[in-house]
C-alpha cells in the first residue's frame, strides 16, 4: 500500500515537474509573433507579412513532419531522455534566436526550435498518461496543459520588453533558463513504472511498422487525428495572428495588443483545461463517451466565439470571445491525448499523437501562411475568421463517429 502511495504520489509530482517545461516551450512559440513590430523594424530582410508569416510557419512544419518521429523515439526508446534531450535543444535554439540579424538564420533558428519541440510534446503527454491509467487522466493532462497556456499568457510579455529594451532579450534570458531546468529534470523527472496500464500487458514488439499498421489501420484513430486537425486551424491562428489583428482593428500599440491577445484567451484556457478535465473525468465515469462529449462542448464554443470575434464592434466583445474562445479551446485540449488513450495501444500513444501533431500543425502553417498573403492583398480578417469557425464545426461530426475501446472503468 505505501509503494502505490508513493507512485501515485509521484504522478502528479511528475506533472509538475513537466509543467514549467511546456511553459517555455510555449512562451517561445508566442514570443515571436508579440514582438513582430521589433523584429522586422531590426531585421530589414524581413521584407513584409507573408515573410514573417513563413517564419512562423516554418517552426510548424518542422515540428509537425518531425513529431511522429519524436513520439516514436519515447515509445521505442525512453521517454524521460527524449524530453530532457528536447529541452536542451530548447534552450540552444533560444539562445541564439537572440543572436541572429538576416531572414535567412532567423529562418534557421525556427527551424531548429521545431526540432526540439517535436520530441517534447508526444513524449510528455505518453510520460503522463503512464502514470495516470486511471480515472485522473483528463485531469492530469489538463493540468499539464495549464503550462502551455501560461506560457503562452507570458509571452505577451515580448511586446513590453521589445519596447523598453530589445527583442533579443526574450531569447537569450528564457534561454539560460531552460539550461538550468533541464539539470533539474535529470535529478527529478523518471519514467512510469512498467505496465501501469493493462492494454500493455498483450504489447507486440515496438517496431515502426506495427506501430503504423496499428494506428493507420484504425478507423477510429483517422477520425480522431481529422478531429484534431480542423479545429487547430483556428488555434494556430490566434496564436499567430491575433496580436496583429487587434492592433489593427482598434489601433492598439505593440504592447497592449500582445498581452491582450495572449491574457485573455491563455487564462481563459488555463480555466478550461483545468474545468475541462474534472469535466471530461467525472462525465467518463458515466459514459464511455463522457471525454469526447466534453472536447465537442469546447468545439462548439469556440466556433461561436469566431463568428463573434470576426464580426465584434469594439475591445469589450473582442475580450468577451477571447475569453469564450478560450473555455472552448481548453475543453478541446485537455482530452486529445485522454480520447486517443481510447484508440490506441499504450505503446503506440507518443507516436499517435505525433502523427495528430503532424496533420494538424502542418495544416495550421499552410493556413498561417495564407493569412499573411491574405493580408498583403487586402483580405480582411472576418473572412479567416468565419472560414476557420465553418471548418472547425465540421469535426464535430467525425469524433462523434469514433468508437473508444471498452476498457475496464478503473482505467477509463
Amino acid at each position: 500500500m505505501a509503494n502505490l502511495n508513493k507512485t501515485a504520489a509521484y504522478a502528479w509530482l511528475a506533472v509538475g515537474i513537466l509543467w514549467p517545461v511546456v511553459l517555455l516551450n510555449y512562451l517561445d512559440r508566442q514570443m515571436l509573433s508579440t514582438i513582430r513590430p521589433s523584429i522586422r523594424a531590426d531585421i530589414p530582410t524581413i521584407a513584409n507579412d507573408q515573410d514573417f508569416g513563413t517564419l512562423m510557419a516554418v517552426f510548424m512544419w518542422v515540428y509537425a513532419f518531425l513529431s511522429p518521429i519524436g513520439g516514436y523515439v519515447a515509445d521505442r526508446f525512453n521517454r524521460r531522455w527524449t524530453v530532457i534531450g528536447s529541452l536542451l535543444v530548447w534552450s540552444a535554439v533560444t539562445w541564439l534566436t537572440g543572436h541572429m540579424h538576416t531572414y535567412t538564420q532567423m529562418l534557421w533558428c525556427r527551424a531548429a526550435m521545431g526540432v526540439s519541440e517535436a520530441f517534447y510534446m508526444p513524449a510528455a503527454l505518453a510520460l503522463i498518461v503512464d502514470f495516470h491509467s486511471g480515472p485522473t487522466r483528463s485531469r492530469a493532462v489538463g493540468l499539464h496543459q495549464s503550462g502551455l497556456y501560461c506560457g503562452l499568457a507570458l509571452g505577451g510579455i515580448g511586446g513590453y520588453i521589445a519596447q523598453t529594451g530589445s527583442w533579443r532579450h526574450c531569447f537569450t534570458w528564457f534561454g539560460a533558463v531552460g539550461v538550468f531546468y533541464s539539470l533539474v529534470l535529470m535529478l527529478v523527472l523518471r519514467n512510469a513504472p512498467k505496465n501501469p496500464d493493462p492494454m500493455a500487458a498483450t504489447a507486440p514488439p515496438v517496431t515502426m511498422k506495427n506501430t503504423v499498421q496499428a494506428l493507420w489501420g484504425n478507423p477510429s484513430f483517422v477520425l480522431l487525428v481529422a478531429y484534431f486537425t480542423l479545429p487547430a486551424i483556428a488555434g494556430w491562428m490566434m496564436k499567430n495572428w491575433l496580436p496583429t489583428y487587434l492592433a489593427d482593428t482598434f489601433n492598439l500599440k505593440q504592447g497592449p495588443a500582445g498581452l491582450s491577445a495572449t491574457g485573455y484567451i491563455q487564462i481563459a484556457s488555463l480555466v478550461g483545461v483545468l474545468a475541462g478535465g474534472v469535466v471530461a473525468d467525472y462525465w467518463m465515469r458515466r459514459r464511455q463517451r463522457g471525454r469526447i462529449f466534453t472536447s465537442v462542448s469546447g468545439v462548439v464554443l469556440l466556433t461561436v466565439a469566431l463568428l463573434g470575434l470576426g464580426h465584434c464592434w469594439d475591445i469589450g466583445a473582442a475580450i468577451l470571445f477571447m475569453i469564450l474562445f478560450g473555455l472552448g479551446w481548453g475543453f478541446f485540449d485537455c482530452n486529445s491525448m485522454p480520447i486517443l488513450c481510447q484508440v490506441a495501444r499504450p505503446e503506440h500513444r507518443a507516436t499517435g499523437y505525433g502523427f495528430m501533431n503532424l496533420i494538424s500543425s502542418s495544416t495550421g502553417a499552410g493556413a498561417t501562411v495564407v493569412l499573411g498573403w491574405m493580408r498583403d492583398h487586402g483580405i480582411r480578417f472576418p473572412v479567416a475568421f468565419t472560414a476557420a469557425a465553418i471548418v472547425a464545426l465540421l469535426s464535430v461530426g467525425l469524433i462523434l463517429m469514433v468508437k473508444p475501446q471498452v476498457q475496464p472503468a478503473k482505467f477509463i
